[in-house]
């Protein structure tokens, strides 16, 4: 039994392997769209419109790609989904190598890619419970985390550093070939891997909807933690989409890419940590006293203008996120059956990211029109709150950090207040259907 559990260990590291290379490349992407965008119209609106457009189709398509997580091929669903995003990257590459590209093409572009991405993540959620045993879930989940924050490690400093001698467009061309890497992995586990027959596959679609989110309902526990989740990528999706435009009203290009990477180390650390280490079973205990930390290193972020104090805040702040998402993810993990996971996975993203839609939508307006109005010369509180935290552009993004930061701090300690949520810090059995 132990050799079969580890053979499946180095099939999910295969796996692995292939998104954490696919992470660096849309990590640049992000990166350098960004920037493209803050500098071609100055505003933070056009960059959290392009945020949105690139977030929003996985989301509202997640719960029909964990339908199809289930019904077919899971590894299949990954090779579509990473093979076909590349068309959109495509699309603004060749409008951008032939012309001026305008803000709508670039929104265009994103949107093709995330459609696509739907497909991705449920199905390499599922894959997950597929190949591993429960004692490996947090191991797992600690190095999936690791994966996704190489994006935010090595891709703004490598981003930071190639604009400086070349341009979007070979960036653009850097992350489409990654694909093909993330593409063969998954081809090579998928040849060696029995495929795993779902009793589901030949139900009504509609019906198999229906089952993920009772699937998700039934258990009042777990749709506490995809609420807490919920919030907390509401005020996270504020520090995603505002970062680079207050850190460009302090400093270059090159020093924002350096910075952005050196903080996510935080989060390098803590993932390895937890994919190396089973650290804890009291996962619920975990998650408030992440959220505590996070909350707090948020608003520490909002307080200077000193970018190495920021970059600090930001370290600890990335370090303090995987034990909130392990925690969280481990305990769900543990409580939906796997022939459901494809589904309540497609059902969980929908709802623990809507914070993310809903904060991409209004964090370029509110930092434009309310927050940043407030800190430049002649603004409401530039007496008072701009005494202590700076004036300026840029500086009302800082005030919105502070506040942002101390809702995540109050949402740990209703969390911890909660009286049915201490029933569950021993890890939970599977309910069977």
């Amino acid at each position: 039994m132990e050799y079969v559990s580890n053979k499946s260990f180095k099939k999910f590291l295969i796996i692995w392997f292939g998104e954490f290379v696919s992470s660096i490349g849309s990590g640049l992407t992000a990166f350098a769209l960004a920037v493209y965008v803050f500098q071609m119209t100055g505003t933070a609106t056009s960059v959290s419109l392009v945020i949105l457009f690139s977030f929003l189709p996985s989301i509202l398509l997640s719960p029909v790609a964990g339908v199809l997580a289930d019904r077919f091929d899971r590894r299949l669903m990954m090779i579509i989904g990473d093979s076909l995003s590349a068309l959109g990257l495509l699309f603004i590459f060749l409008i951008m190598a032939t012309g001026e590209i305008a803000l709508w093409q670039i929104c265009l572009g994103v949107t093709i890619s995330s459609i696509f991405i739907a497909l991705l993540e449920p199905s390499y959620k599922a894959t997950i419970t597929d190949l591993l045993t429960e004692e490996q879930f947090s191991k797992a989940s600690g190095l999936v985390q690791l994966a996704a924050s190489s994006k935010y490690l090595f891709s703004p400093i490598i981003a930071g550093f190639l604009l400086t001698v070349t341009n979007t467009e070979t960036i653009l061309i850097i992350d489409i070939s990654t694909f093909f890497v993330t593409v063969l992995t998954v081809m090579f586990v998928k040849r060696n891997l029995q495929v795993m027959k779902k009793k589901q596959e030949r139900h009504n679609f509609l019906k198999s909807l229906v089952e993920g989110w009772y699937a998700v309902k039934e258990n009042g526990f777990v749709m506490y933690l995809i609420m807490i989740i919920s919030l907390v990528t509401f005020f996270i999706g504020f520090v995603q989409t505002l970062l680079t435009p207050m850190m460009l009203s302090l400093t270059d290009v090159k020093m924002l890419g350096i910075i952005q990477s050196f903080s996510s180390i935080g989060l390098i650390i803590s993932s390895l940590i937890i994919g190396i280490f089973v650290i804890s079973t009291k996962y619920t205990k975990q998650l408030v006293i992440g959220l505590g930390f996070a909350g707090y290193f948020i608003s520490m972020m909002g307080l200077t203008t000193n970018i190495y104090f920021i970059g600090g805040a930001i370290f600890l702040l990335f370090a303090a996120l995987p034990f909130v998402n392990t925690s969280a993810e481990v305990l769900i993990r543990k409580t939906i059956e796997n022939e459901k996971q494809g589904r309540a996975w497609g059902i969980i993203g929908i709802i623990s990211q809507l914070g993310y839609v809903v904060a991409y939508s209004i964090s370029g307006l509110l930092a434009d029109n309310v927050f940043n109005p407030l800190l430049v010369e002649g603004g409401a509180l530039t007496s008072t709150i701009g005494r202590v935290i700076g004036t300026g552009q840029g500086r009302g993004i800082g005030l919105l950090f502070i506040i942002s930061g101390m809702m995540v701090v109050l949402l740990a300690v209703i969390t911890y207040k909660n009286k049915s949520i201490k029933l569950y810090e021993n890890p939970i059995p599977v309910q069977q259907g």
